[in-house]
């Protein structure tokens, strides 16, 4: 006699159903969903360029209030950078343990405390010391947002909503410069004026947390690590502004056991799988170069724009800033939102990786053009437009799609802590090799690192345009076993 395996039949019944749920995921259309999810996610972005600009602003007003050296000056503007290193790796590793949902909103929390603390600090101890928790929220943002958004876009938009949710920054790096215009123009005490710029940042992480804890589990994790079709079917259909597939809902298709699957997987797994630790060298050591340039010639910028005309009030120096940033910067960030599902990631990072380089180099070699502030501008410009419409938006983008869903949210965060570490040897050097060495010094050092990114997007990244998440990393069965 011959006996069925039953469990055998759920099983496949199940993996089909699964597979139909992630389907309608991938192949939807752009949803008011996405755009809400977009924009949620994004502002943790706004804050993070918010801060990155205004702390240098804030830093011209502090020094001679508090008689800072040029140490302390570095330490201030680096502090919270390497706190988002630790902010990255931590918050990444738990949502791959409870999810996205259970703690998403909560790094805006810890944002905004550091925000609100910094602006009250009495000294630069404790200064020093809510900074790093700021950081420790901006961190955190990193590797949730992009892991939330990758797994709920579908396959023909994702880089453009990743790219997106990346771009608020551009937001922020606009209205930074306005913001400390008008503080400045307004007159007040400088003791008062650095705090309100500081203070400010917390303001829209305060105003997202709420929408972000509406946001539901995404149906990848979901289904992944609790096997909950029913929720997942769910969720897609609020994706897509349907009720769902009625074949995956139907249940007398398929009984599904909501049981942990025990595919919660150590972060080691990156490293014992070729591929992927061909993936996070890449993902992790271009975004490592990539911030040692852009974290250290933003942070750096008043001090840029100071040595290049050192009798101007901050407030000329600050309007220069805002130009560089909406003439350069933001048409960046949209050209590469809106070409980066078809010309591919790679080859974005590739470019912009060269042209930053060029731009830095022809400084360095150059330096009659770091003496004259319209064709300083240009190649200066030249640089920041290349960076986003380049490595400044892919390198967030990569580890949110090519690796496996049970580690991506701690490849992320582990490729976003690099980045960070870049940052903050960037942050804390270059005010440093601008007082010894001046621009040319400083450029050089940014054209280097922007070469040895491009050399190795070439040789270890692979182009995940147009597949979706599942194929890209090779993990076909994984919701489905």
């Amino acid at each position: 006699m011959i006996v069925e395996d039953k469990s055998l039949d759920t099983h496949s019944t199940n993996r089909a159903h699964s597979h139909a749920v992630l389907e309608q995921l991938d192949n939807s259309t752009l949803s008011g969903f996405h755009l809400k999810a977009m924009i949620t996610s994004g502002m943790g972005f706004f804050t993070d360029a918010y801060d990155l600009f205004i702390i240098g602003v804030a830093l011209s007003i502090l020094t001679p209030l508090w008689h800072l050296n040029t140490f302390e000056v570095s330490l201030i503007g680096s502090t919270s950078l390497i706190a988002a290193a630790l902010g990255s790796i931590i918050f990444g590793r738990i949502a791959d343990f409870v999810g996205r949902k259970a703690i998403y909103g909560f790094t805006l929390i810890v944002l905004a405390a550091g925000a609100i603390a910094s602006a009250l600090a009495p000294n630069l101890i404790c200064l020093l010391i809510f900074r790093f928790i700021l950081g420790l929220g901006i961190g955190g943002d990193y590797p949730l947002s992009a892991t939330l958004m990758s797994e709920y876009a579908n396959r023909k938009d994702r880089g453009k909503l990743i790219t997106m949710v990346f771009s608020m920054q551009g937001v922020g790096l606009v209205l930074a410069p306005l913001i400390a215009i008008v503080l400045l123009s307004l007159r007040l005490d400088n003791d008062l004026v650095w705090r309100l710029m500081l203070g400010i940042g917390a303001i829209p992480a305060l105003c997202t947390f709420y929408l972000r804890r509406q946001i539901a589990e995404t149906p990848r994790f979901a289904l992944s690590m609790n096997g909950d079709l029913e929720a997942a079917t769910r969720t897609v259909g609020q994706v897509i502004g349907t009720p769902g597939d009625t074949r995956v809902q139907e249940k007398k298709a398929a009984k599904v056991e909501r049981k942990k699957q025990e595919k919660k997987k150590s972060w080691l797994y990156l490293l014992f799988t070729p591929r992927y630790l061909k993936w996070l060298v890449g993902t992790a050591g271009t975004w490592f170069l990539l911030d040692i340039a852009y974290y250290g010639t933003t942070i750096s910028s008043p001090l840029v724009l100071k040595l290049l005309n050192p009798h101007a009030h901050l407030i000329t120096n600050t309007f220069y800033t805002l130009i560089i940033f909406v003439v350069a910067a933001v048409p960046g960030y949209v050209l590469a939102a809106f070409t980066i599902d078809r010309l591919g990631r790679k080859w974005i990072q590739m470019v912009g990786f060269g042209m930053m380089a060029l731009a830095y180099l022809l400084l360095a070699f150059v330096p009659q053009l770091t003496e004259i502030t319209v064709p300083f501008l240009l190649a200066y410009g030249v640089s920041y437009f290349f960076t986003e419409f380049g490595p400044n938006v892919t390198t967030f983008v990569y580890p949110a799609e090519i690796f496996p869903v049970m580690v991506r949210s701690t490849a992320h965060g582990l490729a976003a802590a690099l980045g960070k570490v870049g940052a903050f040897i960037g942050a804390l050097a270059f005010p440093i090799v601008l007082a010894q060495y001046k621009l040319p010094g400083a450029m050089l050092i940014a054209g280097v690192v922007s070469l040895l990114g491009l050399i190795l997007t070439v040789l270890t990244l692979p182009e995940p345009k147009g597949r979706s998440l599942e194929e890209i990393s090779e993990e076909h069965t994984l919701f489905t076993r």
